[in-house]
């Protein structure tokens, strides 16, 4: 099953990173949040990615271009022009890169990528979970239904007060939200979704989603672990610190 990855938008939430690089090239821990959540599925064994591109999109194909080089030792023989590559720890990931449009909406990109897919994986270039894939993937599978989204409880952006009479009985740091659920993208699509969307103009979050829901053909499958999407420069710092602790909850992987 393939994973598509949207990574064309502007991120202009956080433009004081991206008006250098695409947002899904915004580094946590030195490595791009796209890479964070290529490892998150090619942990549960799903290794073969289409990245839409849009903004900036060259410099997602020169990070992949030069990636095996990066990973590895590598003897250059000038006489001969001839390159060898020598213990890479490059991941065994088939990564295609698409452009779908400067201006494309999420349901664009999407119709753009069709002629690579059957049934897939499809996230967001910019949040990573402590989600196990394959047991999202086998309540696709399982209920028959079109498509099937993530459901998450934001996190809180804010400390909570409770208070009776005027004092304060107890403080919380920034607690979850009201328990109202929200589209924490990693879905799962069959196919036939993409009829579902004109062209580029549209948002997959608009239309498509809501005439799925409409229909019946929209299933959500309920995630209560870590989850956090990367919109803000503070929400960048949040995920850094995390992972400079080592309390990383995404990082599935050993």
């Amino acid at each position: 099953m393939k994973v598509v990855i949207l990574a064309g938008g502007y991120g202009t939430r956080i433009s004081e990173e991206s008006h250098l690089r695409p947002k899904p090239m915004i580094e946590i821990g030195g490595r791009p949040i796209l890479w964070h959540i290529m490892k998150i599925y090619s942990h549960y064994g799903f290794t073969d990615f289409v990245i839409c591109l849009g903004y900036r999109g060259y410099m997602i194909k020169e990070y992949f271009s030069n990636y095996i080089l990066h990973l590895s030792d590598v003897t250059f023989d000038m006489a001969t022009g001839e390159t060898i590559y020598h213990s890479s720890k490059a991941e065994p990931w088939r990564v295609t890169l698409v452009d779908t449009g400067a201006e494309s909406m999420t349901g664009g990109r999407l119709k753009r990528v069709g002629e690579y897919l059957d049934t897939f994986c499809l996230t967001y270039g910019d949040g990573v979970a402590d989600i196990d894939i394959r047991a999202l993937t086998d309540f696709h599978l399982r209920h028959g239904r079109e498509a099937t989204v993530t459901s998450v409880v934001p996190p809180g952006r804010y400390g909570a007060l409770a208070i009776d009479s005027g004092k304060v009985q107890s403080f919380i740091e920034k607690p979850a939200g009201d328990n109202g659920r929200i589209n924490g993208g990693f879905f799962v699509l069959n196919r036939s979704v993409l009829d579902r969307i004109d062209g580029d103009h549209v948002a997959f979050e608009s239309a498509p989603l809501e005439g799925l829901a409409r229909d019946g053909q929209l299933m959500a499958f309920p995630h209560d672990g870590f989850w956090r999407p990367m919109d803000t420069l503070r929400d960048k710092n949040q995920l850094e610190e995390l992972w400079q602790q080592n309390r990383a909850p995404w990082k599935l992987w050993s």
